[in-house]
């Protein structure tokens, strides 16, 4: 059997892949370095309020310019990850830092210059684990089942109880909150998360709409039913956009406005 290919022969031509062809993904150094800094804040090896280490430190470990770090660096403090301190470094943002432990808190007073933010009384009404309702099991990313530990508190300013919050946290990083807990714990809530369970809120989103106040709104915030009341749902993340709490907040509105800056 003759196999030779005469020179009249056409091979028969290659295959056409499949599909359009992506071009690999390219990620500049300075957003690389960016991701190590975020491992390292995530895994704890620089706490909430402890310095990093120095540019020229880091830019030796990572085998990078200054210039590289310096602009990662930039980037974690333009969204609150890290703190530039004149003459003194870097250091991880917390908020037990009196300029940031509100950052989340948007309601101010109509008279302006009477900050809302503090100092409020806090009562806490209640804290329980429970199976997570299937709610909020899917905004918290949990499998059917999972517990959640819910948390109800009231926020008073100027001794009128303005905010009736309702918390939702996933159980395994939150072992040992109890009521006694919050009870004792005197400032943010959010830097006792930092400093007594190693979660840190880095960002939030939230949902706001116009609600009427329902039998159990009105007893919490002691008003008439039917007052309007602004819902404020609030889903804050951790680290690499891991969902770590969902926020269920009336606002009375009668002395304040709820404020946003955007840019």
């Amino acid at each position: 059997m003759n196999t030779d290919l005469s020179p009249l022969a056409t091979p028969s031509p290659a295959p056409e892949p499949a599909g359009p062809q992506v071009a690999p993904a390219f990620s500049p150094l300075y957003q690389q370095i960016k991701a190590l800094l975020l491992r390292s804040l995530q895994s704890g090896e620089w706490k909430p309020g402890e310095p990093i280490p120095s540019e020229v430190d880091l830019a030796t470990r990572f085998r990078v310019s200054q210039g590289t770090v310096r602009k990662a660096i930039d980037e974690l403090a333009a969204e609150n990850l890290l703190l530039r301190r004149q003459g003194k470094g870097t250091f991880v943002a917390t908020h037990a830092e009196q300029r940031t432990q509100f950052r989340f808190l948007r309601l101010h007073s109509d008279l302006g210059h009477l900050d809302p933010s503090g100092p409020a009384q806090r009562r806490i009404l209640s804290c329980q684990r429970l199976r997570a309702p299937a709610d909020v099991g899917l905004a918290l990313g949990l499998r059917a089942g999972d517990t959640v530990v819910q948390v109800q508190r009231v926020l008073s300013f100027q001794d009128v109880p303005t905010i009736l919050e309702q918390l939702w946290l996933p159980g395994d990083p939150f072992k040992g909150l109890t009521l006694k807990v919050l009870t004792e714990h005197q400032g943010p809530m959010y830097a006792l998360f930092e400093s007594e369970f190693g979660v840190r809120m880095v960002r939030a989103d939230e949902r706001i709409k116009a609600v009427a106040a329902d039998a159990e709104a009105a007893a919490g915030l002691a008003l008439a039913p039917g007052t309007p009341l602004l819902s404020v749902e609030r889903l804050a993340y951790t680290y690499h956009d891991q969902p770590m709490e969902l926020r269920r907040g009336l606002y009375r509105t009668e002395h304040h406005h709820y404020r946003n800056q955007l840019s």
